[in-house]
């Protein structure tokens, strides 16, 4: 089914709506006719959004990713910025967005003679991008923004949902994560405060299981001494779960944002042993490293990011770095932490 065009909303049309309802939306919220005034989010949209609205992964050849773009909605919505907010939306949808399902491609790739050349989607880029579409269609009474968040949110429900060993699992994306009865997931892309936001769109009774059965997941993905979940891991059976084979078994680049999220929407609970690893290292006037090896306990012989220390402060209530680092992802984690 072609969520898209079923709704009478294609990418031409929306594409189309954002540009005819620009100069009203900014007429709908008095944030929105006044300068900006976070001085931070300024730093990132000068940083990382071009003219036309594609957010820019510096630290990575110059690519865009759906998570890059959802990140840059999300802080536009956040700064009360409705004109960077058009132009993110009106990017993402004209150049990620794909023809058969209302998912957008994880990666675009500017020097490929095809910039999207692997269709994959990433989950957790179409989750924030949901979340931020559905709050801003309210803020800014925008029914394109509203009608294309249920879009998406519907599309995640039919097709990164799947049921295995009596749990409903949120795929990474819609291909290449299922093996038979082994499903890989990453829960850095459990995206809480997203999801919460479903719940009260679309009931507890469409989102409550999937959301309660990754809690469990993030849970059982607890590994070695310091008990930290790592990137990626495997489910192969009830309550079987272990660091996925095929990549490194770091509480990394990935995990890091598991505290994040979980800092963010209040679920402290779910992240007792990263708290307290974090306070150890802080306790003994140890540097906090970059990752931890959960399976033997090596440490990175370099410290965590500035992105990572405002993760650490906000899940212990700690200062954060109080000027915006220059590394896109760095950056973004930063201001992910600031996020209320």
């Amino acid at each position: 089914m072609n969520l898209l065009l079923d709704t009478g909303i294609n990418r031409r049309n929306f594409t189309l709506g954002l540009m005819l309802a620009m100069t009203a939306a900014c007429n709908t919220d008095a944030q929105s006719r006044s300068p900006v005034r976070d001085p931070f989010w300024r730093v990132w949209r000068d940083a990382y959004v071009k003219p036309d609205g594609r957010i820019v992964d510096t630290g990575n050849n110059g690519v865009s990713h759906s998570e890059g773009q959802s990140y840059g909605l999300l802080f536009a919505y956040q700064a009360g910025d409705a004109e960077a907010f058009s132009k993110i939306a009106a990017w993402t949808q004209t150049h990620l967005s794909r023809a058969d399902m209302a998912l957008h491609v994880w990666r675009y790739d500017p020097s490929s003679p095809n910039p999207v050349a692997d269709q994959n989607n990433a989950t957790d880029g179409d989750l924030v991008i949901a979340w931020a579409l559905g709050m801003a269609g309210q803020r800014w009474n925008r029914g394109d923004y509203t009608a294309r968040a249920a879009q998406i949110r519907s599309a995640i429900r039919s097709h990164c949902v799947i049921e295995r060993h009596g749990r409903r699992l949120l795929l990474p994306g819609i291909q290449g994560f299922v093996n038979g009865d082994e499903v890989t997931l990453n829960p850095s892309y459990f995206a809480w405060p997203a999801l919460d936001a479903f719940v009260r769109l679309d009931g507890q009774q469409v989102w409550g299981p999937i959301i309660s059965d990754s809690e469990a997941i993030t849970r059982l993905a607890r590994f070695g001494n310091h008990r930290l979940p790592s990137d990626w891991v495997v489910i192969n059976g009830a309550n079987q779960v272990a660091p996925a084979r095929d990549k490194p078994p770091r509480f990394g680049y990935d995990a890091i944002r598991v505290p994040l999220y979980a800092a963010v929407s209040g679920r402290q609970s779910l992240v007792p042993d990263v708290a307290a690893y974090w306070r150890a290292c802080l306790a003994a006037n140890k540097p906090i490293p970059a990752w931890v090896d959960v399976v033997t306990g090596e440490e990175a012989n370099y410290v965590i990011s500035a992105g990572g220390a405002a993760v650490v402060g906000r899940l212990l209530g700690s200062a954060q770095p109080s000027q915006l680092t220059n590394d896109y992802y760095a950056a973004s984690l930063q201001m992910l932490s600031r996020y209320q």
